[in-house]
């Protein structure tokens, strides 16, 4: 009989990924942001934070690494993430009857160097459109 594989690597992967989580609403907030969601679950993926900007409701992705440089998280929203952020969105939207209200999808990418306590703060606004099939509904 073998045992499973145990290892650390996947809670610190999360405990850092809601870190940075928790960072990216702190910084939005200060922004003048109000926070509507956090880790919203969709059978199609999950949306890190929903917020409210003015007048219009963004779908935040949040990239994190432990390194110096915010832009090779940031790269890592690539099409594939898009589509499939963009699905999450549009079943999440499509199930409280918010598909005509005004979006976007901003990325925050957080580096934190060692021996830092806050992250160096990459917010990209409007990084991409919506992708993949029904995209004109978003």
């Amino acid at each position: 009989m073998s045992l499973p594989h145990f290892t650390r690597w996947r809670f610190w992967k999360r405990w850092f990924g809601q870190r940075s989580e928790r960072a990216a609403a702190k910084y939005l907030r200060k922004l003048g942001w109000r926070i509507v969601g956090v880790n919203l679950h969709e059978q199609l993926g999950e949306i890190d934070l929903l917020a409210v900007d003015g007048d219009t409701l963004v779908v935040v992705e949040v990239r994190s690494t432990s390194g110096t440089d915010p832009q090779v998280p940031a790269a890592s929203v690539n099409y594939a993430k898009q589509k499939k952020l963009t699905a999450a969105m549009l079943r999440f939207f499509g199930r409280r009857g918010l598909l005509g209200v005004n979006t976007r999808f901003d990325v925050l990418a957080l580096a934190w160097p060692p021996g830092q306590k806050a992250p160096t703060v990459l917010h990209i606004k409007n990084a991409f459109e919506p992708t993949g099939r029904f995209q004109m509904f978003s």
